[in-house]
């Protein structure tokens, strides 16, 4: 059960002010909130957030204990570089009001993100890739729905940047003490 929490939260965390969170926002407010919109989002969530557990937990099975560790705080590290990396304001338009285009789109920006990072994080460090995969991708759909009831208000009502400083800065220095334990340099 707390690998299922901690995907939930830590994906829910990471979200926020995201790539994907940012794109379902502007859809909504360009296309209006059809649902349609909001399903499709959900869904690729749930094969991304798969898809990064079933990645971590492979890679996991290959490791030794330590070597899953430093795996987890590369994992880490590399969430919170990624919230940190600068963002464009302008958003895509969608000219064809097609879902599959939508789909592809938000594919390829959860592809590398930082919650997928922590899902294969998550994985990759317990022993139940399912409920880090399921708890990720809860947290992540409640960040997507989120962007898509509010719309592109969503950056004018909550301190998205400095949200994400805080919790880059955080992932950076999780990442930095279990790379420190799995060395074995404090005891």
């Amino acid at each position: 059960m707390p690998t299922l929490l901690f995907g939930l939260i830590a994906a829910a965390l990471a979200s926020m002010g995201g790539r994907d969170q940012r794109l379902v926002a502007a859809f909504a407010e360009r296309l209006g909130p059809a649902i349609g919109l909001l399903l499709t989002g959900w869904l690729v969530t749930i094969v991304t957030a798969a898809i990064a557990a079933w990645v971590g937990s492979a890679m996991a099975g290959l490791l030794p204990p330590a070597a899953k560790q430093m795996l987890a705080a590369i994992a880490l590290a590399l969430a919170g570089a990624e919230m940190l990396w600068p963002r464009p304001d302008r958003e895509p338009h969608e000219p064809t009001r097609s879902l599959g285009a939508f789909a592809i789109v938000l594919t390829a920006r959860q592809i590398g993100d930082g919650p997928r990072f922590l899902i294969f994080a998550i994985a990759a460090a317990g022993n139940s890739p399912v409920l880090a995969a399921a708890g990720g991708a809860v947290g992540s759909a409640a960040a997507l729905s989120l962007g898509w009831c509010v719309g592109v208000g969503l950056a004018r009502r909550l301190p998205l940047k400095a949200l994400r400083l805080v919790i880059a800065a955080l992932l950076l220095l999780a990442g930095a003490v279990i790379a420190i334990l799995a060395r074995g340099l404090v005891g």
